[in-house]
């Protein structure tokens, strides 16, 4: 069973890894072209595999070969990824780049006026390409997967909850309904994420 500094350490990395996906929002909404914007919000994914980094939507594809307790370590996860964007974002909109802000209203328009079921769909397709992504960079040392995949599901319009932590908290826009909203993309993260992994076992979900 692990102590209070071992969550406290996984509790640091997760907050350090928000940071990251917030530097990448960041970067993301700064730049007038998509394709680009896409591939330079990889800056913080790259980051987080390098540095060993902790975040929710990279970890949980592993939830099927870890024992239950792992549960709590993602729950710690989530909650210091949340920290680490909000804090990021903070940090942008009380500087003289505070013009994200409004970019990432726009964004998240989109995302508050959409059905929870799209939300959930779309959270599947990013979950699933996110394990793709780490998964991949593990197995070939190769960052050319990690970009590919993050620029497919920005580009693609996916739900990614972490980043959405980050443009929630940019655009000043945190409510019980966006929670809501946050709270099913990470149950359909979660789910996309664990697909491959089941599979290759022959198990289903």
């Amino acid at each position: 069973m692990k102590s209070a500094k071992d969550y406290g350490r996984i509790f640091l990395l997760a907050v350090l890894a928000g940071g990251a996906i917030g530097i990448g929002g960041i970067v993301y909404l700064s730049l007038p072209n998509r394709v680009v914007g896409a591939l330079m919000f990889t800056v913080g994914l790259y980051t987080i595999c390098i540095h060993g980094l902790n975040l929710f939507t990279g970890k949980v594809g592993y939830l099927a070969e870890q024992p239950p307790a792992y549960l709590a370590d993602l729950a710690v996860i989530w909650l210091g990824n949340w920290l680490g964007t909000w804090l990021a974002a903070m940090g942008a909109v009380h500087s003289r780049i505070a013009g994200i802000s409004e970019a990432a209203g726009e964004l998240c328009s989109v995302k508050v006026t959409d059905s929870l079921a799209s939300l959930f769909l779309l959270g599947i397709f990013c979950g699933a390409l996110m394990y793709i992504a780490v998964e991949g960079y593990k197995k070939t040392g190769n960052p050319v997967i990690l970009f590919a995949c993050v620029a497919t599901f920005i580009l693609s319009g996916f739900e990614h909850c972490i980043a959405d932590m980050f443009y929630f908290s940019a655009a000043g826009l945190w409510s019980a309904d966006t929670l809501l909203r946050t709270a099913v993309i990470t149950v359909a993260n979660g789910l996309g994420g664990v697909l491959i992994p089941l599979a290759k076992k022959g198990q289903t979900v």
